[in-house]
Order: C-alpha cells, then structure tokens, then sequence
C-alpha cells in the first residue's frame, strides 16, 4: 500500500535591486539576514547529511556535475519548520514538511508572507541601503532560470524505473494547468518568430529525461538520491520540472495530483492504454507553446494523444484508484475529495476554452491580461511594456503584484497563511522542529531536515535523529516537550 506523501516545496525568487552595485548573492543575504534580526534569531544549517550528488539510479554518468553545496551563505531555520537561505544568487525558502497539498499551500503561500516582510525588515536594517524586490516566478527574460522543486515522501522499495515510467507522461502535460505562463522564448527550443507566449516559464529549459542535474542539462525526472531520512525505508523524490505558481489551485494541483500518481505507482496501478511519449523532452516544450491545447504528441506506441487527453486518461485512472483503493495517502478524506473535484473542474475548464479559467490558472490569467493590453494599446509582442507586465504580475509587493488585482481563486484562509509564517504544520517531524527552535534556539547550534543539534553548555554535543518524516507530530511529541521545562530535561526524557 502507498506510505503517506508528505509533501514540500523549495521555491527561488527572482530578484532585482534599485541602486547599489546589483549583487543578487549580496541582495539575497540583505532579506535572509534582516529577516533573522528581526525574528531575533538564527539557527544555521547543518550540512552533515547534504549529499547532492548521489543519484537514484546507483552511478552518475560520466561528465555529470552535482550541483554545488554553498555553505558560507546566509542560512537560517524558521520557528515553522521552514528553511530560508541564499542559494546560488537568488533567496530561497524551502517549506517544513507538510502532511498532504492543502497543508502545503498554506505554507507555500507562508513563504511568500516571509518575502514579504524580509523585504520591509531590509528596508528598515539599510535605510540607505539599495532597495530589493522579489519577485516569484522563473525566469529573467534573458536565458536565465531559476526552480522551483516539489519533494514527495516515497516508498525505497520501488523501482526507480517504475517511477520514471509513472511521471513522465504527467510531468510533460501537467503543466496545462501548473504553468505560470511566459511571454517570448528564451532557448532555441522553440521558434521565436512563431511563439510569443507559453504556458510553462520552466518547459523550455528541459533537455534530458532522465538525469541528475539541476541547472544544466536540466532533465524532466531528477534523480538526486538524498532522502533527507531513514534511506532503507524512504525515496525524496525531487521534482524541479514545475513553475513555481501565484494560483493557489494551480499549486495545490501540480502537488495534489503529482501526489496521486505516485502513490498509483507505488500500489503498481497502469492506465488502461500506453501513456509513454515517444520524445518526451520535444512534447514538454510543444506543450507549453500550445495555447489552444489541441497539438498532438508522438506517443511511444505509434498513436497521438494531446496534453489534455493525457491528463483525462490519469485522471481516470486516478478516479478509478480512488474508488476501488482509496487515496488515503494523499490525506484526509475532505483533501482527497478536492483534489478529484478540482482536477477534474480544470480539465472540464480547458477542454470547453481555456479562458474560462481565468480566475483559477495562473497562464490563462496573464494570457489574458496581456492579451487585453495589446488590444488597447494595439502593441506588437515585442513591446516591452508586455515584457514589463509579464514581470509586475509576480511582484510580491501587494501595491505592484497583477496577480493580487485579478481576483483569483484562494483555497485557504489568510489567517492559517499569517499563522504558518511562524507555525509549523502538526503532522509531521516539522512540529518537532519548530517547536524546539521556539523555545530553545539558543541552544541550539545546527538543524536540518533530519536532525537537530543542541549544545548545552558543559556537555559534548547532542544530535537528536529524526529520520521518520512522520515522526515529531504535534500528536506523539507534544507532551514530551509540554512536560520539559528545558532542553536537557526533555533530552534527558527522550533517551529515557
């Protein structure tokens, strides 16, 4: 049966600054660093366990280049589980472990909540300072591009052949209701002269299937083997094919539905006909220039199929799974419900005209905003006022943001978002950790996903393991720190 998909995001913002040199490294650790002070508080990353290069399939082939562990830069773990930090010249936070999608959108759109406010406490640390913006999308317009990864709790026991062979398909049409939305081309994937807009900021930028880098040669299916748990027991499976996404539906579905699939792999559930793309890094970047969602793809089999027909045919296998098997490793049953009812909502939605999900999808919202624009200004594609647009609609700043103007559909209240800025969720080792950072961080030195390290003085150091995703839950650990008046009497207790 399918373990439990505890679920996080890892999103890159984008960022600009007004004066000053222009730095992004230098930038990005204004926010972290001002952040932290203001919070009154910083507990670095232990990078004992980071292990990027290791790869799934058991060898990395030769020429590959793992992607680069900076330790030096600006690092700090949140009282809500979540992991903040600069991660090559863009700030990046990571969300605490969430214990299915809906959960995660909260703590996705806390993340956005902490840009927010890093961006007024830099304001107030360097008055003089140059002003920073942040911007949540993925690309610069100039050949740039910067991820967002999802990261799925999966069974170790599954074949990572299998895996491969259950995602692909999804990964590559997917984004019909994950894409961010793009104006131009920035790659020599697609023809500039013919393309003026895709659905994905992501798509093009995919060259390989299979593979384990991240910012070169970036593959649909990463194979980074770096559980972040117990590695006998548990796959991450990390996922850097996706956009990083305004839209709370179009969040919540890119996980949700990811999340479905890959418990039917882990229950061994095939569709009823061959869904293997016969190229499927060609069809990922056909997909995302097809705004009328009537191109056909080469399946492996001979046939053609559409990205919508693809998604109808996993989503009928998935209506399927959850009558006869159940969904129980996505969530509670009200979560389960929404993701079958939304998913099928969009498909029904794209099928008839895209447009009716303007207030839902974050590609056809900017499509046709910048749609409307030329037809009031009658500008051609190449005018940089589109280009300025298309940025504006992912400024974090809420007097700037388009996205806050055009009325889109929210799935969560925005006072479980305030909250998660500095509550970790309940159902999973993230309590744990939170917890503890918000009554002990001073005495603790280091955390990371799967541990924490406490330093109490005279002693040597103490690692505490948490190598079970689904271990630390507000409902196992809560008496043990409620009845700990400090950090050594709850060790203490803990090793009892």
């Amino acid at each position: 049966m399918a373990i439990a998909k505890v679920c996080g995001i890892e999103t890159e913002y984008g960022i600009t600054t007004t004066g000053g040199d222009g730095n992004p490294i230098a930038a990005s650790s204004v926010l972290v660093n001002a952040y932290a002070s203001i919070e009154q508080r910083k507990t670095g990353w232990d990078f004992e366990d980071e292990a990027p290069g290791n790869d799934a399939r058991g060898f990395a082939p030769e020429g590959t280049m793992a992607p680069l562990v900076e330790t030096h830069l600006a690092n700090t773990v949140l009282t809500n589980g979540a992991r903040y930090y600069v991660d090559h010249a863009h700030p990046e936070y990571s969300t605490p472990e969430c214990s299915n999608p809906l959960e995660l959108v909260v703590h996705d759109k806390a993340g956005e909540e902490v840009l927010r406010r890093s961006m007024a406490a830099a304001g107030i640390t360097l008055p003089n300072g140059p002003r920073v913006v942040v911007y949540k999308n993925n690309s610069d317009g100039k050949g740039n591009t910067y991820g967002c990864h999802e990261n799925y709790l999966m069974d170790r026991s599954v074949p990572f052949g299998d895996i491969v062979v259950g995602v692909v398909p999804h990964f590559v049409t997917r984004q019909i209701f994950t894409g961010a939305g793009k104006l131009g081309v920035e790659t020599q994937a697609l023809d500039s002269d013919q393309v003026h807009f895709q659905i994905s900021q992501r798509a093009e930028f995919f060259e390989e299937v299979v593979g384990l880098e991240t910012t070169l040669k970036r593959p649909i299916v990463n194979t980074r083997d770096e559980p972040h748990a117990d590695p006998k027991r548990f796959r991450r499976l990390h996922v850097i094919v996706g956009d990083a996404n305004l839209s709370e539906l179009a969040t919540f579905l890119k996980v949700a539905t990811t999340a479905v699939v890959l418990a039917m792999v882990e229950d061994q559930v095939t569709p009823a006909r061959c869904l293997a793309l016969a190229d499927p890094v060609r069809a990922m970047h056909r997909v995302s220039a097809d705004l009328g969602l009537n191109t056909t793809l080469d399946m492996a089999d001979g046939s053609k199929a559409t990205a919508l027909e693809v998604q109808w045919e996993i989503f009928s296998m998935a209506s399927k799974y959850a009558l006869e098997e159940g969904l129980h490793a996505i969530g509670d049953p009200e979560v389960c419900a929404l993701v079958m009812d939304r998913w099928e909502f969009v498909l029904r939605g794209l099928e008839s005209d895209p447009l009716s999900l303007v207030n839902h999808l974050d590609w056809v919202a900017k499509l046709r905003m910048i749609e409307a624009y030329r037809d009031r200004h009658g500008c051609s594609w190449s005018d940089g006022r589109l280009s300025a647009l298309d940025l504006q609609y992912h400024d974090l700043r809420p007097e700037r943001s388009l996205y806050a103007r055009v009325g889109m559909e929210t799935l969560v209240d925005q006072s479980a978002i305030s909250a998660a800025v500095s509550e970790p969720p309940p159902g999973t080792r993230a309590w744990f950790r939170g917890k503890c950072l918000a009554r002990w961080s001073d005495t603790i030195t280091t955390a990371n996903w799967d541990s924490l390290v406490f330093d109490l003085g005279d002693d040597p150091l103490r690692r505490v393991p948490m190598m079970d995703p689904l271990k630390g839950t507000a409902e196992l650990a809560s008496e043990l720190l409620d009845g700990s008046t400090n950090p050594a009497e709850m060790l203490k207790r803990l090793s009892s």
